[in-house]
């Protein structure tokens, strides 16, 4: 291996057992305030990656993340976030983890060490040129990514990487890369810590950049969520009521009626 491996690294901090509980999360705040710097460095990436993204949603292709374990986890968080949030369907952003969705909540022994089964996961949903593959992995040495990455490469799709290792194949292989240094984790090769919460970030930046720019917000609210509990039915009625300048009643009728926030402010102008 010809490059440093910094998920890897010695921790800055040492005898952890010894600290008293104010000190250790003193210690791991002092760490985790290293993450949004070091997230701002790969904006110019993540830009390319979410204009390259919304080309190729206007055509009707979709975004897949690939990962495992922690990584493979996070992807699947965000991936299923987007329907409620956004009024996406399901299809649109998809989430693949090593090991089928049983290794969301229990580890599948050996399922990252398989470097052709990401592909045959893709292949279930019939990816094609227009599609764009994030693999996602702390070291940037999971072979799950790694192969999979490397088929949809030869298949033509675009391939972004979100690693923690600037010098790691991943970062090498995909088309943007996204290597966010965050450092040695506060538990020496911990990467659930520091380089998972800033996967989360960047993961966020992608997903909700690219929908605002494909239009499911408009201002600053989510006028396509789903509307699929009483707490959600008030926050769109809210949001009607400040579109249209109209009373809540008035409001919850049409929301109701029209089943959008977006079509109920529509259905006056």
């Amino acid at each position: 291996m010809d490059y440093i491996k910094i998920t890897e690294t010695s921790s800055n901090h040492d005898n952890l057992e010894l600290m008293d509980t104010t000190s250790i999360l003193q210690k791991m705040n002092e760490e985790d305030q290293k993450i949004a710097d070091a997230v701002f460095l790969v904006i110019p990436q993540i830009t390319k990656l979410v204009d390259a993204l919304t080309e190729r949603f206007d055509k009707g292709g979709r975004l897949f993340y690939i990962g495992a374990g922690t990584s493979g986890r996070l992807g699947v968080l965000d991936a299923s976030e987007i329907p409620p949030t956004f009024g996406m369907p399901h299809e649109r952003v998809v989430g693949l983890i090593a090991g089928g969705d049983s290794a969301i909540r229990k580890a599948v022994e050996n399922a990252e060490d398989d470097r052709v089964q990401a592909w045959k996961d893709l292949m279930e949903h019939h990816i094609n040129s227009d599609d764009v593959v994030v693999g996602i992995a702390a070291s940037g040495t999971t072979p799950y990514v790694l192969g999979g990455l490397t088929d949809a490469k030869k298949n033509g799709l675009l391939t972004g990487g979100i690693t923690n290792n600037p010098s790691s194949p991943l970062a090498e292989l995909a088309d943007i890369s996204m290597a966010v240094n965050v450092g040695p984790e506060f538990v020496t090769g911990s990467t659930r810590m520091k380089s998972g919460t800033s996967q989360k970030l960047v993961l966020n930046m992608i997903s909700t950049a690219l929908m605002i720019k494909i239009g499911r917000v408009k201002g600053n609210k989510m006028v396509n969520m789903q509307l699929s509990n009483d707490k959600l039915v008030n926050r769109g009625t809210r949001y009607v009521m400040e579109g249209l300048g109209i009373g809540y009643q008035e409001a919850e009728e049409l929301l109701k009626k029209y089943g959008s926030v977006k079509k109920a402010i529509d259905s006056r102008r």
